[in-house]
C-alpha cells in the first residue's frame, strides 16, 4: 500500500477549504484517509496553513509521497527542510540536537518574512482606505458648496433678476411680432 500526503477538499462551492491528509493512493480524493496532519485555507491572504510538522516528517520518513501542491505547502512550512535535517543527523553529518536548533532558526526567519508581508498588506489597505476617504471628502465638499451657492440669498436675487430680464425681453418681442403681422394685412 503506497501512502500519499494530499489535499482533501472541504468547504462550499467557490469557497474551498482543504485538509492535508495521509491517505492510500488508491482511495478517492475526498474519500477515506489514514490521518489528518493539517489544514490549508487558500481564501485568506496570505493563505492560512496549520500543520503538524512532526507528524508530517514522520510520514515522510515512513515513505509517504506528497503531491505537488502538498509538497509546495510542506516546503513553505519547513517540513521538507526538517526531513532533510533529520536524514543528515541519521547519517552522522551533525548531532541530533542540532536539528531542532537549525529548524527553529529557519522558522524564526520564515515567520519574520510572513509578518512583514502581513504588515505590508495591512499598510496598503490602510493607505487605500485613506485615499478613498479623502476623495469622498472632496466630493462631499464640492456638493456642499454647490448646495450653498444654490441656496444663498445672493443666488436667489441673481436668479430673480435673470427671470425678470427674460420676462422683459419676451414682452418687447411680443409687440414687434404683432406689428409685423399687421403690416402685411394693410397692404
Amino acid at each position: 500500500m503506497s501512502v500519499k500526503l494530499r489535499l482533501l477538499r472541504k468547504g462550499r462551492k467557490s469557497q474551498p477549504f482543504y485538509y492535508i491528509v495521509a491517505a492510500d493512493s488508491r482511495a478517492p480524493r475526498d474519500g477515506r484517509f489514514i490521518e489528518r496532519v493539517g489544514s490549508y485555507n487558500p481564501n485568506t491572504n496570505p493563505a492560512t496553513i496549520e500543520l503538524d510538522v512532526d507528524r508530517s516528517v514522520q510520514w515522510m520518513q515512513n515513505g509517504a509521497q506528497p503531491t505537488d501542491t502538498v509538497r509546495a505547502i510542506l516546503s513553505y512550512k519547513g517540513v521538507l527542510y526538517k526531513h532533510h535535517l533529520v536524514k543528515g543527523a541519521l547519517k552522522g553529518a551533525f548531532p541530533e540536537e542540532e536539528v531542532d536548533v537549525r529548524f527553529n532558526k529557519w522558522l524564526e526567519e520564515k515567520s519574520g518574512k510572513i509578518q512583514s508581508k502581513r504588515d505590508k498588506l495591512s499598510e496598503a489597505s490602510a493607505s487605500q482606505l485613506k485615499e478613498r476617504l479623502e476623495q469622498e471628502a472632496k466630493v462631499r465638499e464640492a456638493k456642499a458648496a454647490a448646495i450653498l451657492a444654490k441656496n444663498s440669498p445672493l443666488a436667489e436675487e441673481v436668479a430673480n433678476a435673470e427671470v425678470s430680464e427674460e420676462a422683459a425681453e419676451s414682452t418687447e418681442d411680443a409687440p414687434e411680432t404683432t406689428e409685423n403681422t399687421e403690416e402685411p394685412a394693410a397692404e
